[in-house]
C-alpha cells in the first residue's frame, strides 16, 4: 500500500519526468496521464520542495497561458533511477479501479 505522501512524491517525480521527455502543456499532461487539472497544477507548483526546478514557457505571439513546462534542473533526483523505475512509480499512480 502506498502512502499519500509516498503517492504525491511519485507524482512528482512521474510528472517531472513526462516534461523532461518532451514539451508538454497542461492539458496534454491531463490527456497523457487523466490526472485531475487541479492536481497535475499543485504538483508542478510544487516541484521546488524537492529541488526539481521547472518553469513554465510562455510561447511568442500565444495567448495568456499558450505554451509549455520544461524542466531546467533534477536538483537532487537522479533522473536515471526515475526512469529505471518508472513502470513501478505509473502502477503506484495508478487508480485504484483498474
Amino acid at each position: 500500500m502506498v502512502s499519500k505522501q509516498q503517492k504525491a512524491f511519485y507524482r512528482k517525480l512521474y510528472l517531472s519526468w513526462l516534461v523532461a521527455q518532451q514539451e508538454h502543456s497542461l492539458s496534454s499532461l491531463v490527456e497523457l496521464t487523466a490526472m485531475p487539472r487541479r492536481t497535475i497544477q499543485d504538483t508542478l507548483a510544487d516541484l521546488s520542495d524537492i529541488g526539481i526546478d521547472c518553469q513554465f514557457v510562455q510561447r511568442e505571439g500565444g495567448r495568456h497561458n499558450e505554451g509549455y513546462y520544461q524542466l531546467r534542473s533534477w536538483g537532487p533526483i537522479n533522473p536515471s533511477w526515475v526512469e529505471e523505475h518508472l513502470p513501478a512509480l505509473q502502477q503506484a499512480l495508478a487508480p485504484a479501479d483498474m
